[in-house]
């Protein structure tokens, strides 16, 4: 019991000192002043020197309750530039398509596109970020300005595009992303989505992944701005094809070719995709747990270890063992405990959720073992009513082989790890 008490205060006393901050509350990205100045119709200095183009890429599949709040909210953009929207309708079984065209559209920003059937080796949502992609190739073909990455249910504040724009400039950034603020209504939601925002920044802490010294990289598909150039220079969507964990699979890609990172919190937008019960996110979590572990049954246990040692050990030792291993270990439970308020007060939650920080700690480790067992029973991952069954590994280090074998039956792709 003392040898299991000093490891895992060990481990927690790396976590807290050497692992980049992840437990702070992280950078937030703010419009600056000129740009609030700029809404409030100040006759003062523009958001920013120069405005490049900005194109923005939606992909989307049965997107209908989302998506004309979420293309309403990028239709509306103060930004002082050239701004259009290419929203790419993903083989959509619903009205997707049908109310994205029908949104007022003032300034002819907004483009809808018809997505084709999936190429076999491409995972479904990045097979549509390319034909946006190359979309706006044709409609800007000099390759200046950058690409705005967003999903089909995030809601952005009119100043979003500029603010990010500003930053990119300021800090010659090659690429700029957020962490879009979570819904957070339900009780499971209130249960678990902090602890998956705290558990990403535990794997991608911000500050390493804005450092150019370190290796790590790291993005947030909901907001990923990227400078048309880099995007070129890596090798363009196609660098990327089949991965499912594909924000991060980019954020390697552009810090391995030289690029600059910036990955933070956002004040600016939030998604409003619900997640209603614990299955729903489970389904959520289950769907790249496996992927992110390159499908190694080695990694798999080591992260169950890793999960038992850093959330189970010390609550178990505080509450069932005795003498100095007891107080070690309750001591080292109340630093963990700690860690986590910062996330709840992002949510704006109590601080006793931190207290049930062992327990969520247990379903996100069970969600990560389902993970694994549908890929071992065949099942792969099922995300938009398409099923990812094959692997092609692939983290941004190397551009994926073409898959061998028979072609895919409909609506069924190659899966790749990232």
């Amino acid at each position: 019991m003392m040898a299991l008490a000093v490891l895992c205060a060990l481990i927690w006393t790396g976590l807290i000192f050497c692992h980049g901050r992840f437990w702070q509350a992280g950078p937030i990205l703010r419009p600056a002043p000129q740009i609030q100045d700029s809404l409030a119709g100040s006759t003062g200095p523009r958001p920013a020197e120069i405005a490049p183009d900005v194109t923005i890429v939606v992909p989307a599949r049965d997107e209908a309750e989302s998506i004309g709040t979420a293309l309403a909210s990028l239709l509306a953009q103060a930004y002082p530039g050239r701004l259009s929207v290419i929203l790419v309708n993903d083989r959509s079984t619903d009205d997707t398509a049908g109310l994205a065209r029908a949104l007022p559209d003032p300034h002819g920003r907004l483009s809808v596109l018809d997505g084709a059937n999936p190429e076999p080796g491409w995972s479904g949502k990045l097979w549509a970020v390319s034909q946006g992609v190359a979309e706006a190739e044709r409609q800007n073909p000099d390759g200046s300005g950058y690409i705005l990455l967003t999903d089909a249910d995030i809601i952005h504040a009119p100043e979003h595009v500029a603010t990010l724009v500003a930053k990119a400039q300021a800090d010659r950034l090659h690429m700029v992303s957020e962490m879009v603020e979570l819904q957070c209504e339900s009780l499971a939601e209130r249960a678990l989505v902090p602890a998956f925002v705290f558990f990403f920044t535990l794997l991608y802490p911000f500050a390493r992944v804005n450092n150019p010294k370190s290796r790590t990289a790291g993005a947030a598909g909901g907001t990923i701005l990227l400078r048309r150039d880099m995007l070129h220079r890596i090798g363009g969507i196609p660098a990327l094809k089949g991965a499912l964990i594909d924000d991060c699979t980019l954020a390697a890609c552009v810090k391995q070719a030289g690029g600059l990172l910036y990955l933070g919190h956002s004040c600016l937008a939030r998604s409003i995709r619900p997640y209603p019960g614990p299955a729903d996110i489970w389904r959520m979590i289950a769907r790249t747990a496996y992927v992110q572990l390159r499908f190694s049954p080695i990694l798999l246990v080591l992260t169950v270890l890793g999960m038992v040692l850093v959330w189970l050990a010390p609550a178990m030792l505080a509450l069932f063992a005795h003498g100095p291993a007891r107080w070690i270990g309750a001591a080292t439970w109340l630093v963990s405990i700690g860690s986590f308020v910062p996330t709840l007060r992002r949510f704006r939650l109590s601080p006793l959720w931190a207290v049930a920080l062992p327990l969520i700690a247990v379903f996100y480790t069970a969600a990560t073992i389902g993970s694994a067992v549908n890929h071992h029973r065949g099942r792969g991952v099922v995300w938009k009513n398409r099923a990812y069954t094959q692997a092609i590994p692939h983290d941004g280090r190397t551009n994926p082989s073409e898959p061998t074998g028979t072609a895919p039956a409909p609506d069924s792709q190659t899966r790749e790890s990232a």
